[in-house]
């Protein structure tokens, strides 16, 4: 089969997939173009205006600090990105509203009628563990068109893998201490809105949990869902136990009864056994009871204590109630008797880092025919960019990553030859590699305005996030002060972007 017929078979397999995803409510009928600042709309006319518009460049999507004291973030976000550019146009009522800005030229607002994305995009696949300053996306193509998508894709890219990256340390967390407890996302209610929600939801089946109580995340994503009763229903009957009575004649075989609306040990639990009783009778079974506040360690243990002394060890004991990470690790550091978590505000918002702070940079620009490098400096040593087109590599040596090197997108390494790494900010600090196995982490996504990659499930996703982290070692992968791994630059992009300081420095002005 020739590479030209594969890349068709991709292509018409990738639109297949694509279709699908686009019926989702989530995406279907929604208008794409004008979600973009507006500062992406002036600098492309700018460009318009001045004839470089058609210029190619390359942009990198990356970022520069992981989150929440992590040692690396879980890319996510990619699906958006796809439906995104393979939807991206202009329709008339867009049109019209940026001609009523009386800031656009007639001709320009005609190019925008014909807009369709025509460049490359290659990415890490959704679930990929990825580090500081590597391209998560590289998008390559005419500038009038790889500048507008700058702020969707960030959007997207940002959001989902901060969402995954919280979800997989809680997910982490409940497993502590020989702990199995699942966790279960239940931020709804707190999102910033329903995108942040639904998408979050997504984000976080991806991070480790195994449900949601988001049914319109449910419906769109297959992720499954999971739910009991708010206190308010316990509070609409005459008392609690009648409420849990009429729970249970309703669902009888998914009853988790709500024990904390009143009194958990002497009214909750008391109750719940009585109807638990009442069920076996029957030939059912109490699923389990939750507790949403209080001191969840004593009133977990208390609770188990109670269950199994009225023979009902079957029965398993949620806990909601602000968690995060911190809160399940002391819980089950204090033994409480949790069987699996509920969590909400403090994983769909990221609450101690609610943003990624990704960034979009121009690394090469079309001139003399040819792509040329580019770099940003600055006074922050950290925001210095990598220049030029680049490719990802990850080196594992017996299976485990032993670094990843940033390098020129047509440099070739041999595995069987030695490799020599080196720390690009402080470069005595050296290493060499030997029989190392390459795995390059960007892959085509678009080329030449086609789709060829066909969009993965959602469960295939997550077990990408499983076998990624089977690569690093513990160290990289704890909550705390986690050893930090090394992402290197190859000799030749290293000397590329001396060469480019050394070039600006005798025309800098400083005004100490």
């Amino acid at each position: 089969m020739t590479n030209q017929t594969v890349s068709e078979v991709s292509h018409q397999r990738a639109l297949q997939r694509i279709e699908e995803i686009s019926q989702l409510a989530v995406y279907r009928n929604r208008p794409v173009a004008l979600y973009t600042d507006l500062y992406q709309l002036t600098m492309m006319y700018g460009h318009y205006q001045a004839g470089r518009h058609r210029q190619r460049v390359v942009f990198d999507l990356f970022y520069r600090k992981n989150p929440s004291q992590n040692g690396y973030v879980i890319a996510a976000g990619l699906e958006q990105v796809v439906w995104y550019l393979h939807h991206l146009h202009f329709d008339d009522a867009q049109i019209e509203y940026l001609k009523s800005l009386n800031m656009f030229s007639d001709a320009f607002l005609e190019e925008l009628r014909s807009f369709r994305f025509t460049g490359d995009l290659y990415a890490v696949p959704e679930g990929t563990i990825v580090f500081p300053q590597e391209p998560i996306l590289r998008v390559e193509g005419p500038l009038f068109e790889v500048q507008l998508i700058e702020s969707a894709l960030l959007s997207f890219v940002n959001h989902q893998s901060l969402i995954a990256t919280k979800t997989q340390r809680i997910v982490d967390a409940a497993k502590s201490g020989g702990s199995q407890g699942p966790v279960i996302e239940m931020g709804l209610r707190r999102a910033q809105n329903m995108d942040a929600a639904v998408f979050g939801a997504r984000a976080s089946f991806i991070g480790g949990c195994i449900a949601t109580s988001n049914v319109l995340a449910g419906q769109c994503f297959g992720i499954p869902v999971s739910g009991t009763q708010g206190h308010a229903w316990i509070q609409s009957f005459p008392s609690e136990l009648d409420a849990f009575r009429a729970y249970y004649r309703a669902f009888p075989d998914h009853t988790v009864l709500l024990v904390d609306t009143y009194d958990v040990l002497r009214s909750g639990v008391p109750n719940a056994i009585t109807v638990a009783k009442e069920m076996e009778q029957d030939g059912k079974r109490l699923q389990g009871i939750r507790i949403d506040s209080g001191d969840l360690a004593y009133l977990s243990k208390q609770a188990r204590a109670m269950l199994d002394d009225a023979g009902l060890h079957y029965v398993k004991i949620v806990a909601s109630s602000d968690l995060d990470e911190w809160t399940i690790r002391d819980l089950i550091m204090q033994k409480a008797k949790i069987d699996s978590w509920g969590v909400g505000t403090k994983l769909i918002t990221s609450y101690d880092h609610p943003s990624l702070g990704g960034v979009y940079k121009l690394a090469a620009q079309e001139a003399n025919g040819r792509l040329e490098p580019r770099i940003k400096i600055s006074e922050n040593a950290e925001k210095v960019t990598n220049p030029g087109k680049k490719k990802v590599l990850r080196l594992l040596v017996d299976g485990v990553a032993s670094a990843d090197l940033i390098a020129l997108d047509d440099e070739q390494f041999n595995p069987a030859e030695p490799l020599e790494l080196f720390d690009p900010v402080h470069t005595y600090k050296r290493k060499v590699i030997q029989n190392y196995e390459i795995q390059e982490l960007l892959v085509p996504v678009f080329v030449g305005g086609k789709l060829v990659y066909e969009l993965p499930t959602l469960q295939a996703i997550r077990e990408t996030v499983v076998k990624g982290l089977s690569q690093f070692s513990s160290e990289v992968l704890r909550h705390v002060n986690p050893h930090i791994h090394h992402v290197d630059l190859s000799q030749k992009l290293w000397d590329l972007k001396q060469y480019l300081l050394r070039q600006w420095r005798p025309h800098a002005k400083y005004n100490k």
